[in-house]
């Protein structure tokens, strides 16, 4: 046998490894462990006590909405909202893929109907509605079932008196519905509109996850009352490169970053851990409703006529 013959067989045995390699199955879901950007290996336990943060990196790892609300309501208990009931596919939209088979496929990773699920229940012992976005569902990205179950939520809470709470997680509109998922834009800012209208207004409280980007974020993600961000979410409307390619500059470091959008811009309020978050958001509902109970009180003494007056008018 000589040396190229020799060579030859190296290669096979090399591919043949390869191969073998390749065809190991995934870590199944019910694996213990999982793993985080920094390469730190955490038990899902440890992760869950910790509100699904690295313990050594502090990063806030991308999380369902159901695991959300576990963290959020008091005592984990809270009951979901039927999503409304909408076509699919309204367009029979083709990529690469049939927009009913991304459906399908993310239906079936998520356990979810659709990325985006409302709740209610209570946090400090006052009745909210939830809203939040799973990334892992088409990216998080809002379509028209999104743009109905949003409103769905805002009705539930003019119909309750619920302030209302909304977790972004979103790349943007859903391509897949053009211009029927723009549109929902439009329609969830209408709708919001209606809680300032209230006597007293019902608070509407934002927070912005990683990441919040594209018409989430440009709509429903910047109209709230009080704007939250868990740190070193990334947010905006375009991403860092396509910014860098249109203006042709190097961008700052930390750019887009909620702690930059923060301290540079004043587009967010606060920068908050979410171990922090129910303290926080549950003084500030707190504030927010006796604020506008005092103001309704005052507004609807200002508008009684004065007694005295009534009497001299009368003789």
């Amino acid at each position: 046998m000589n040396w190229i013959s020799g060579w030859k067989k190296i290669g096979i045995k090399v591919k043949q490894i390869l191969k073998k390699k390749k065809k190991q199955p995934k870590a199944s879901e019910d694996s213990l462990w999982t793993s985080c950007a920094c390469q730190n290996l955490i038990s899902k336990d440890e992760l869950y006590k910790n509100f699904f943060i690295c313990p050594k990196c502090s990063r806030h790892q991308k999380i369902s909405p159901k695991n959300r609300f576990r963290i959020f309501f008091d005592n984990g208990e809270y009951e979901l909202l039927e999503n409304p009931s909408v076509p699919d596919d309204m367009l029979n939209f083709v990529d690469t893929k049939k927009y009913t088979d991304r459906l399908a496929a993310a239906r079936k990773l998520t356990k979810q109907k659709e990325a985006m699920m409302v709740a209610t229940g209570k946090l400090k012992g006052i009745n909210i509605t939830v809203g939040a976005q799973n990334f892992n569902f088409i990216g998080g990205s809002l379509g028209t079932t999104c743009g109905e179950i949003f409103i769905q939520a805002v009705q539930h809470s003019l119909d309750h008196g619920n302030p209302l709470i909304f977790f972004v997680c979103s790349g943007g509109i859903r391509m897949q519905d053009s211009s029927l998922g723009l549109q929902q834009m439009t329609r969830m800012v209408l709708a919001l509109n209606e809680l300032k209208k209230t006597d007293p207004p019902i608070p509407y409280i934002v927070i912005l996850t990683n990441p919040s980007f594209g018409g989430t974020f440009a709509s429903i993600g910047m109209l709230g009352d009080i704007i939250i961000a868990e740190p070193k979410a990334k947010c905006g409307f375009a991403g860092a490169r396509v910014i860098e390619q249109t203006i042709g500059e190097t961008l700052p470091e930390g750019f887009q970053t909620a702690e930059y959008i923060k301290d540079k811009c004043g587009g967010i309020d606060l920068v908050v851990s979410r171990k922090d978050l129910r303290d926080t958001i549950g003084n500030l509902i707190t504030v927010l409703l006796k604020k506008n109970k005092v103001t309704s009180i005052e507004a609807t003494n200002e508008n009684q006529e004065d007694p005295q007056q009534i009497t001299s008018a009368a003789s």
